[in-house]
């Protein structure tokens, strides 16, 4: 189907100017469906799978329909669990970054009530929630849905598949009759039917097919790696490689911008194509392409859609589509008429998660590799330039050379001091090159080894609750997600002690997370929050795990250490 541009739907531009920000270009096929409709107040069914943008074909009307004088709440969104809820809010406040007073709020269990109560009291538009909190807050009377005029349902057959019918029910019946309902599901089971039959009135459906994988002659690959090694990632990979042709994809047209530009100041053949170039320009890149007087293309999703080259050996995801199908779309550049390709991504932090949904919806394999090291691309350099030295041998035509290099050659110098020295010259050369670049994979290797969690780039925090405080894993997420507004990915380990707790959180995001959570409260009580000091890690320092006496020396107050056994809690918490 044909998709619209963001700029041809009649939206507003604090709306247009977020999706820019955002890199969209063009939406996607259920946003192309939903957000018209959507905005004229019909009644939706949407299906569509999970990744093929959703958030916002149901979030963008939402916004533009809103009013940001009017502090009430005026929709809200039902979630199955509470990681979409979190990660719904946080698309919707990215989309809302120039509404000015437009007040998002995420509801969900696991997460202090308390807090929320306080939130829904100075006024949220709009309320993101699962069917179980949103019920919870009903009955304290905390939200007020007399003047919902939205209600959205995402995810709705998971939602019935997780029992939340009579919740759902509940919420419905509560809402205003004069109101609008849109269903989005992956599938229209019965349950789901009936459900839409009682509390919608004359629905427009919507149907987005599913795109499957049909590239096998395509090897797949990923790197975990962290955002600023991806350049260095790249360019190794292109050293090790060599591929004839090669495409580099980027979410956005200012990465694509400074990618391109990146490997051009390193020497390689590269060059850029986006949506904000004209279609001569497009098309004199796409020229030099084909012709391989560039070797390696760096493109957004939309600018490649026209791009059918056989001869492409090797797909690069700089970035994680945030499409499912448009990774299907990019991969499927390689591996032509009959031809192997292979497909590398470079996965950094919480987009391990996409990559799962990826697999899941592609049905494959797509291995872990690690990023050649420099050793192994310096051999591969070398094998390469003694390959050109023999093909030249071939050609002939060095008489000129030869004469020189005989010029040289006496009683004390021999033609293999000669060759040995020219060698020399090109390899020192080379070397000093390299030695110009640090090594960040090998650097962030002797990091892990040197400071145990911190490998993943996370910080430890001790915090002042544990055992008999009654908390639990959820509860230290809810915090973190409640005070700062971040993801629950930032979270990693848990461990529980009887008087305290270790968390770790991702390591850029520790300063703001101890300042936000400090003094704060967790299952009603005061926490303090600071970086745990280093452990002092000998034999008997081993974690707990049920019998005998556990005894463990912390470099933290007396006050802290006043049980000899610390029965604990230990979750290694990956949301």
């Amino acid at each position: 189907m044909n998709t619209l541009k963001f700029n041809e739907m009649g939206l507003s531009n604090e709306i247009l100017k977020a999706t820019a920000d955002l890199g969209f270009e063009e939406s996607t096929p259920i946003q192309t469906l939903a957000i018209p409709r959507m905005l004229t107040g019909v009644d939706i069914i949407g299906q569509a799978q999970t990744g093929t943008g959703k958030t916002a074909a149901f979030g963008i009307p939402i916004l533009e329909k809103v009013n940001a004088k009017n502090k009430a709440v005026q929709a809200i969104i039902l979630c199955p669990t509470r990681e979409l809820a979190i990660q719904v809010s946080e698309e919707l406040k990215l989309l809302a970054k120039y509404k000015k007073g437009i007040n998002i709020l995420p509801v969900y269990g696991g997460q202090p009530i308390g807090r929320q109560i306080q939130a829904l009291s100075r006024g949220a538009q709009i309320v993101i929630g699962t069917p179980g909190r949103v019920i919870d807050h009903l009955e304290r009377r905390t939200l007020k849905i007399d003047g919902v005029s939205i209600v959205v349902l995402d995810e709705a057959d998971e939602m019935l598949d997780m029992g939340f019918r009579d919740d759902i029910e509940s919420i419905l019946k509560n809402v205003p009759a004069q109101r609008q309902t849109a269903f989005f599901s992956a599938t229209m089971p019965k349950e789901f039917l009936s459900l839409t039959k009682k509390y919608q009135k004359n629905p427009q459906s919507i149907k987005i097919a599913n795109e499957k994988l049909t590239v096998p002659l395509i090897e797949q690959y990923y790197f975990d790696i962290r955002q600023h090694q991806k350049l260095e990632a790249l360019t190794r990979c292109l050293d090790m490689y060599d591929p004839k042709l090669s495409i580099v994809f980027c979410n956005t047209k200012r990465m694509v911008d400074e990618v391109a530009a990146s490997l051009q100041a390193r020497g390689y053949s590269a060059d850029a194509i986006h949506g904000d170039m004209n279609q001569s320009q497009r098309d004199r890149v796409m020229g030099k392409f084909r012709s391989g007087s560039i070797e390696n293309l760096i493109a957004t999703d939309v600018a490649a859609r026209g791009i059918d080259v056989d001869d492409v050996d090797i797909i690069f995801n700089y970035d994680i589509p945030k499409d499912d199908e448009d990774y299907v779309h990019r991969i499927g550049r390689t591996g032509r008429a009959g031809k192997t390709g292979k497909a590398y991504s470079f996965v950094s932090g919480k987009d391990m998660y996409k990559l799962r949904d990826i697999q899941k919806y592609t049905k494959a394999n797509i291995k872990r590799m690690t990023v050649p090291s420099l050793s192994e691309v310096e051999n591969i350099k070398t094998a390469a330039m003694f390959d050109k030295v023999k093909e030249t041998i071939k050609e002939k035509d060095t008489e000129k050379y030869i004469h020189l290099a005989e010029s040289l050659i006496s009683d004390n110098i021999t033609s293999l001091d000669v060759a040995g020295a020219l060698l020399k010259l090109f390899f020192v050369s080379e070397k000093k090159e390299q030695d110009k670049q640090v090594d960040i994979f090998a650097k962030a290797k002797n990091f892990s080894e040197n400071t145990g969690s911190r490998e993943r780039g996370m910080a430890r925090l001790f915090v002042s609750a544990g055992k008999k405080d009654g908390v639990n894993p959820g509860d230290f997420v809810g915090a973190v997600t409640g005070e700062t507004g971040l993801g629950s990915d930032v979270v990693g380990n848990i461990k529980i002690f009887e008087a305290f707790s270790f968390v770790e959180v991702a390591s850029e995001h520790a300063e703001n997370i101890i300042n936000a959570l400090t003094h704060s409260n967790i299952k009603g009580k005061p926490v303090t929050v600071e970086f745990a000091k280093p452990p002092q890690r000998s034999q008997s320092e081993k974690p707990y795990s049920g019998g005998g006496a556990f005894k463990k020396k912390f470099d933290h107050s007396d006050d802290r250490r006043n049980n000899p056994k610390r029965n604990f809690t230990s979750s290694n918490h990956k949301f």
